[in-house]
């Protein structure tokens, strides 16, 4: 227990710029209050090209994006930022629910998907967590395990699952939700 906890105050130096990409005023503005009082900084865009601008400008270390978006959708918008910076993490929040929208934000690099309305202090779980996987990733020493051949997609609660490709096709347990999963046999 002691150990996840570091874990967890490791993410307030890991995480301290947050872009949150929504053009709907009062969402944005809830969350950009809501990380502020957590201690992060946030930088809010309205747009595409606002995004773009501050992701490159500014250089977050987590972004949060709405996938309806004016001129650009969302997934356009992941998929550019994680062709420049593959190891920020990008949460996905949004009211679109189906497998084909979360199946599309995985491919174009998403790092989780959270369903609109959220409950404030999931996202800020969700922020931990993802922030911290992607940190281990990136500066802890690969297993033999994470060597092998994943497979990646999302639960309908918004949790991005991973798994060894022999599980194609069984049934597994969501560890958030507790639902029974199909592990799909594509990507």
């Amino acid at each position: 227990m002691a150990t996840r906890e570091i874990r967890l105050d490791m993410t307030a130096s890991i995480v301290n710029h947050i872009l949150v990409v929504e053009d709907e005023e009062d969402t944005a503005l809830f969350m950009k209050k809501l990380l502020e009082e957590n201690s992060y900084r946030v930088t809010v865009a309205k747009d595409g090209g606002q995004a773009h601008s501050a992701f490159t400008m500014h250089k977050p270390d987590f972004v949060i994006l709405d996938l309806i978006m004016p001129q650009e959708s969302g997934f356009e918008i992941c998929e550019r930022m994680k062709q420049k910076e593959s190891h920020i993490p990008i949460l996905i929040v949004t009211a679109i629910d189906s497998p084909e929208s979360r199946q599309l934000a995985s491919r174009v690099g998403a790092d989780g998907y959270l369903l609109k309305p959220f409950d404030p202090v999931e996202l800020l779980e969700l922020i931990k967590e993802i922030s911290n996987d992607l940190w281990e990733q990136e500066h802890l020493p690969p297993s033999k395990e994470t060597a092998e051949e994943r497979v990646y997609f999302f639960c309908p609660c918004g949790k991005k699952l991973k798994v060894r490709t022999k599980h194609r096709g069984r049934t597994m347990t969501c560890p958030t939700c507790k639902e029974p999963l199909v592990v799909p046999l594509h990507d």
